[in-house]
């Protein structure tokens, strides 16, 4: 009989790749679509209208990273003449799917959908997840037509993933490609300055920018609030189970760097040169390998190099680099219930771990039969586990946040499906489906869930037009402080709790 306890570096690969297979353009009329074309100040661009929305797949935002280009800093898009093709999406960035390698190294492209009627809309870039290894901007759950017809614009992005984006290769080919674990960064920067230049012509308003994602996007959205130079770039951010400490230091970013060289060279018998013009598969077999070898979670990270990245985030957001600024922040109750399966066999290894050593981990884990005497060792296990990947480094970045001057609205999802194998839980990503208005049918909590769906829906469409988040149906949503930490339960009846799980976040005190 197959065990229940899922290893989470495969387990998320295959999660993510999932997604992947079914990234699909919801299916369209093609008697109700009419090509349109606006003039950005970098050439015209030809896409679809239909239901009232305007949409452009695949606008490139950064020459391709290829050939020269390759582990370099983004470089931004030319300008064209001719009117460019924007009704079908580009490539995926190159990634690992089921063994094999799939995507292309020419990813830098965006997707945007706009309202058909003038006007000036707020903005509302998002990044998706995948472990920064794996996921694409134009999965079918993402599709932005749904937030145009609310008066948003929506803009989904893509970034170089994996050693392409996130692994430091100045160690291995010298000092011109040193600060190459930043450039998945650097791509989404420059996406979002394409978007302060270009956004006006599909009716945004670059004044009115958030950016945010769920997982990895979150986390990227964390290290966006950590660099000086982004600030001006956007206004407010949406994080869904992320925090602010996916960024090591150049010593860790250095040892990662020193084990995927030896791999390459075990691997291929090849220079380290060689890297510059080897095929992408032939990395991704690397790829693979360091990271079903290396000790601990994600080691393909960015990295604190004192300059785009110049100290840990939580202290510059602290310090004030989202003075102003508004934040939508929150977790999942169960997050890694999603990795580890609903019946984890044993504590938590240094492979589980995102953040910690064991040790330190074990250091809190050990107290959490005194905080709840009431869950099995399973359920700790995967609340303990949660607490280290997400929710303790949410609430440090909403804490530094509004330290250094941010308002800030902060959320739990506690709601479950109640069918299926994780149903007894809230799993990583059940609020995307939420959020994103996409409801699943066939549980067993169906109509529920179709109600806080809309529920929250419309609450994050009300941030994202500059207002706190409400909706009918759920109580009035406070913002937060350090004091009462409220923070709002999102479940078949939601409710606000000051302070909640502050045992628990007591317990990871000077270890997150």
């Amino acid at each position: 009989m197959q065990s229940e306890h899922f290893s989470r570096r495969k387990f998320i690969s295959s999660a993510a790749l999932a997604a992947l297979a079914s990234s699909v353009s919801p299916l369209r009329s093609l008697a109700s679509v009419l090509p349109v074309t606006v003039r950005t100040p970098l050439g015209p661009l030809r896409g679809e209208e239909s239901g009232g929305v305007r949409t452009f797949r695949g606008v490139p935002f950064a020459e391709p990273p290829v050939g020269k280009l390759r582990f370099r800093p983004t470089v931004a898009v030319k300008q064209w003449t001719a009117p460019r093709d924007a009704t079908r999406f580009a490539a995926a960035a190159t990634q690992p799917t089921d063994g094999h390698t799939t995507g292309s190294e020419d990813c830098l492209y965006l997707n945007v959908w706009a309202p058909a009627a003038k006007g000036s809309y707020p903005v509302y870039v998002w990044i998706h997840g995948g472990g920064l290894v794996t996921g694409t901007s134009f999965d079918s759950m993402y599709d932005g037509s749904g937030l145009a017809r609310e008066g948003i614009v929506c803009v989904t992005v893509a970034y170089r993933l994996g050693v392409f984006g996130f692994l430091e290769l100045g160690p291995l080919l010298g000092p011109e490609y040193s600060g190459s674990a930043n450039n998945g960064v650097r791509d989404l920067i420059a996406a979002l300055d394409w978007v302060r230049q270009n956004i006006e012509a599909f009716g945004g308003d670059p004044s009115r920018v958030t950016v945010g994602g769920q997982s990895a996007g979150a986390k990227l959205t964390g290290i966006l609030m950590g660099i000086p130079s982004a600030k001006p770039l956007f206004n407010q951010m949406v994080s869904e189970s992320g925090g602010a400490e996916r960024a090591t230091p150049i010593e860790t970013s250095a040892a990662v760097s020193e084990g995927f060289g030896k791999l390459w060279r075990s691997g291929t018998s090849s220079a380290f040169p060689a890297m510059a013009t080897a095929s992408a598969s032939s990395l991704i077999r690397v790829q693979t390998a360091l990271m079903d070898s290396w000790p601990h979670h994600f080691p393909l990270r960015a990295q604190i190099d004192g300059s785009l990245i110049p100290r840990r985030l939580v202290e510059t957001i602290a310090d004030g680099s989202t003075k102003g600024k508004r934040l939508l922040i929150g977790t999942n109750r169960d997050e890694s219930a999603f990795f580890v399966g609903p019946h984890p066999e044993h504590d938590a290894e240094a492979a589980d771990l995102a953040n910690l050593e064991s040790a330190q981990f074990l250091e809190a884990y050990r107290k959490y039969e005194e905080i709840y005497p009431q869950l099995t060792v399973e359920q700790r296990r995967i609340r303990a586990l949660t607490a280290e990947e997400y929710l303790v480094p949410s609430f440090r970045a909403v804490e530094a946040h509004v330290t250094g001057g941010g308002t800030a609205w902060m959320y739990r999802l506690d709601f479950t499906e109640g069918s299926g194998r994780l149903g007894a839980f809230t799993p990583h990503s059940l609020d995307v489906h939420l959020v994103w208005d996409r409801p699943s049918p066939t549980v067993a909590k169906a109509a529920a869930e179709v109600e806080l769906s809309h529920q929250m829906h419309a609450a994050w469409c009300a941030f994202l037009h500059g207002n706190a988040p409400a909706a009918i149906g759920i109580p009035e949503w406070t913002g937060y402080d350090l004091d009462e930490r409220r923070t709002m339960i999102f479940d078949e009846r939601s409710h606000v709790e000051s302070r909640p799980q502050d045992d628990e976040l007591h317990l990871w005190d000077k270890l997150l």
